[in-house]
């Protein structure tokens, strides 16, 4: 059955699909060049994406914007409305094949509700933010320098400083160290323009003042059991960040909701693998679960449409709650919930699947589903857990994330049933959320020291001269 279902997402794309990307890669490699003397070929970019937006209400404001950076006067407004375009573009593809997904799948999705809200008063974590933005914009990836890098600092100590910026805080702290690890950028055969347009773009967008950029905005306390079906490890030179996909049973008996829980952390380059658990020490219950593969019962937790802002102390463990018997009982008939504007953006499509009965093929690399073959994400499986290669190719069942990349649907494993020496194995990335469970692995991790504890000791020294 699900073989048929997802030979539904392998035809022709949708509508309109390859000249929006082509809008936006315009868009980015004039981005490339920097926006302080646009050649004629950047020009017809940036005129072929007010075309794209042409009888929206982006409109006319991207006209302008258009208008004012081939003159060589563009504002830190008018970079707003650019951003915003490229944005909408992305978010329209989002939304396109996201419709396409459920459509295949038969999925629920919530319909979108903004949250209300007055605009907030200036911000100037946020305006410091739009300065270097502004500044690198104009400059391209090609004429960034060490100077300009620099003085990130200052926008990012500010944003931290402020809760509801903390976000935009990370973003271009990891956007910085990422283009200080390309200098020369000039030298660079194939710099990631795309996702380095992503990162600047959604920075514009998180600097601009006002609720629709407060990812607090509209939060409903939600109470009830929450089921994990697996998760998602996200890990930076810079951050690390977790997100546990889940179903939620509400308390007043409502349908089950796909949520989800995201917690994070700052690091350093040196913490890697298994030792980023150790930065989220924060959170034991939620690690717990993660680890022994818990039920959660949760009282009153802020959610935002479908991801819950998570509170240690409003959380108590349950029983055992096995992620491929929650998914076979209910996944089919949860409710996802709707992407924020802000979000939507086909990187960011990550749909909880189940697939079972399947044919491993290229060493676990695709999976045949009843003659249809799915690329699987082996690149994305996190070093923090168990999960491997080898694990993926000797697997029957997979509990994974279905995303979109390169043009693509592709599934990412978060949890497979496997048969290993004639037995049965099960592997879960989060695994050793609450400590590595392997013992060679631990042995390793023991001869090399604990890399966390060793910087917060060093960390404390400062602190206390």
């Amino acid at each position: 059955m699900l073989g048929t279902q997802l030979a539904q997402l392998h035809g022709d794309d949708p509508t309109g699909l390859a000249d929006a990307d082509d809008v936006v890669a315009g868009f980015d490699e004039a981005l490339l060049r920097g926006f302080a003397r646009v050649g004629e070929a950047d020009a017809l970019a940036l005129t072929a994406l007010t075309g794209a937006v042409a009888g929206t209400p982006l409109g006319e404001r991207v006209a302008e914007a258009v208008g004012k950076v081939t003159a060589g006067s563009v504002g830190q407004e008018h970079l707003a409305a650019l951003a915003g375009a490229r944005a909408a573009l992305l978010g329209a593809t989002h939304d396109a094949l996201t419709a396409r997904f459920d459509a295949a799948l038969g999925r629920e999705r919530a319909a979108w509700t903004a949250p209300a809200g007055e605009p907030a008063d200036g911000s100037p974590a946020r305006a410091a933010a739009r300065s270097w933005l502004h500044e690198t914009a104009l400059a391209g990836w090609r004429g960034i320098d060490h100077e300009l890098l620099s003085a990130v600092g200052t926008p990012v100590e500010a944003a931290l400083a402020e809760p509801g910026a903390r976000r935009l805080a990370v973003l271009l702290d990891g956007l910085a160290a990422e283009l200080r690890a390309g200098l020369p950028v000039a030298t660079m055969a194939q710099p990631p323009v795309r996702r380095w347009a992503d990162l600047w773009a959604r920075g514009v967008l998180l600097a601009q003042d006002g609720p629709a950029t407060d990812p607090t905005a509209g939060a409903t306390p939600v109470s009830g059991r929450l089921l994990p079906l697996g998760v998602d490890v996200h890990e930076h030179e810079t951050a690390v960040q977790v997100q546990l996909h889940a179903i939620l049973e509400p308390a007043d008996a409502g349908p089950p909701r796909l949520v989800r829980v995201t917690v994070g952390a700052a690091k350093v380059a040196t913490i890697g693998g298994p030792a980023v658990w150790r930065l989220l020490s924060a959170y034991p219950v939620l690690l717990t679960a993660i680890a022994q593969r818990r039920a959660l019962t949760v009282t009153d937790l802020p959610a935002y449409g479908g991801d819950l802002h998570w509170v240690d102390e409003r959380a108590q463990a349950g029983e055992p709650a096995d992620p491929f018997a929650t998914a076979r009982v209910l996944l089919g008939t949860a409710t996802a919930a709707a992407t924020a504007p802000l979000d939507r953006h086909p990187a960011a499509i990550a749909e909880p699947v189940l697939l079972e009965g399947y044919t491993v093929h290229d060493g676990g690399s695709t999976v045949d589903l009843g003659g249809q073959r799915l690329a699987v994400a082996l690149d994305r499986l996190p070093a923090g857990g168990p999960l491997t290669p080898a694990l993926v190719a000797a697997s029957s069942s997979c509990l994974g994330l279905a995303r979109f990349d390169g043009g693509r649907w592709l599934v990412q494993p978060l949890a497979v049933q496997a048969t290993v020496k004639r037995r049965p194995v099960e592997a879960h990335n989060g695994d050793w959320a609450d400590g590595v469970t392997d013992p060679k692995v631990a042995k390793a991790e023991a001869r090399a020291g604990d890399a966390v504890a060793v910087l917060r000791e060093r960390a404390g020294r400062l602190l206390r001269r």
